[in-house]
């Protein structure tokens, strides 16, 4: 192995891949077994930089040789960078040795594409197949399938990654038609629903037979560039409870736009990265996976974009305060959930601590309520009530006087992988 040539490759091919930031490791359950090497049983321990990025897997580009043009991608064929290509054993044995020296403990391998769909696609399938057959490999394996590839294809990276993901790329077909006039949408959504059918149909069979082999055990995911085109927020989530319903996708993904071309199609130079708005897009996203709310509460025709200073739930709540007060030692989880500053995992403490006896002020804090936020829209069994007959306007002002959100006063860039 030519060590200077691999550094190079791996500066360039880690570099391009940062801008890809679906990555998450939850959900596969891979063992370690006849003596293999590594274990995503218990997920990867994830590391993230500042701005919520997960650096943990060995995050690289097979190629950023493209054929495609596309005006967000820093890849795209028209964009004079320099090139790289690994081999499938480069891959590998980086993988293996990174893994032995504890760099990584997983695998995240996206690519551009180089001749057709299936071509790359079927290089990707190798590395996967040759970690998990000559290596025993059991770490997390992450594949970004090709729009386009075959079912056969498909099918058989199923059979070695953790996770497939289909990057949707832009929110709506328009977008992508403007921006990536070569491709077309329809080559994204068809993996997926063969993606989708399968993963039905290998874990029905799993359940009949143990010995059945697993079959991508993480699911599928997407992710969209947001910024690049002016789909309002209401799109996009309306685009991703879609998806999340008609092909089961574990996760949606949303990237800012980070501008590094110069292109009349796209926001100029220089235009902050919307990091603020990626953010409020992945709270309302959590809402929907997790808290019972539907996409028409949180945005409408009306509302179309989300706030930027405060979170989707409090914004609900504001526009909905003939909901509240809620009393929390009578309230049903589901409108306990509702309440600003009450998490998931909260909001089950209060309902198994009430089985106790009454809940006040001190027994909410305890619990890990945000009494900042939360004080205004529920009563316990102290008297004090601090909503009084505020407006919704004049609760988000005290509210925000008291906010600390990073995410507010600080504008961060994406970390460099090594």
């Amino acid at each position: 192995m030519n060590e200077e040539r691999i550094t190079e490759k791996l500066n360039i091919l880690a570099d391009a891949a940062k801008y890809d930031v679906s990555c998450s490791s939850s959900g596969s359950k891979r063992k370690n077994d006849n003596n293999g090497l590594g274990n995503a049983s218990n997920g990867i321990c994830h590391t993230y930089t500042e701005d919520g990025r997960c650096v943990s897997l060995l995050k690289i580009l097979l190629t950023n040789h493209c054929i495609f043009d596309c005006a967000y991608c820093v890849s795209r064929s028209s964009n004079d960078i320099k090139r790289a290509a690994f081999t499938v054993q480069e891959v590998v044995d980086l993988t293996i040795n990174f893994y032995r020296r504890n760099y990584i403990e997983g695998l995240f391998l996206s690519s551009g594409i180089f001749k057709d769909a299936d071509f790359t696609m079927e290089r990707l399938v190798r590395v996967a197949k040759k970690l998990r057959t000559e290596h025993k490999f059991n770490g997390y394996i992450h594949l970004k399938s090709i729009p386009g590839a075959s079912d056969e294809l498909m099918r058989e990276a199923g059979l070695y990654a953790d996770r497939l993901s289909i990057n949707l790329e832009i929110p709506t077909e328009a977008g992508l038609k403007l921006l990536a006039p070569e491709k077309n949408r329809q080559d994204m959504i068809k993996p997926m629903g063969f993606l989708n059918k399968e993963i039905i149909q290998r874990t029905e069979e799993k359940q009949l037979f143990k010995k059945a082999p697993i079959f991508a055990p993480a699911g599928q995911s997407t992710q969209m560039i947001i910024g690049a085109t002016p789909e309002t927020d209401h799109q996009v989530l309306y685009t991703s409870n879609y998806f999340y319903k008609n092909f089961n996708l574990k996760r949606v993904y949303y990237s800012g736009y980070v501008p590094v071309m110069n292109d009349n199609r796209l926001p100029a130079l220089h235009t902050s990265v919307p990091m603020v708005r990626e953010n409020r897009l992945y709270q309302a996203d959590w809402l929907m996976r997790f808290y019972g709310f539907k996409v028409n509460e949180i945005v409408d025709q009306q509302n179309p974009h989300l706030d930027l200073d405060i979170d989707p739930k409090l914004s609900w709540s504001l526009r909905n305060l003939q909901v509240f007060p809620i009393d929390i030692n009578t309230a049903d989880l589901q409108l306990i959930l509702r309440v600003p500053g009450v998490g998931l995992q909260s909001a089950q403490k209060i309902v198994s601590a009430r089985k106790f006896g009454k809940l006040n002020w001190e027994h909410l804090k305890k619990i890990g309520v945000a009494l900042n936020r939360a004080k205004y829209f529920i009563t316990c069994s102290s008297v004090k009530f601090e909503r009084r007959d505020l407006t919704g306007s004049a609760i988000k002002q005290y509210i925000l006087a008291q906010s600390k959100s990073k995410y507010l006063k600080n504008s961060v860039t994406q970390l460099n992988l090594f």
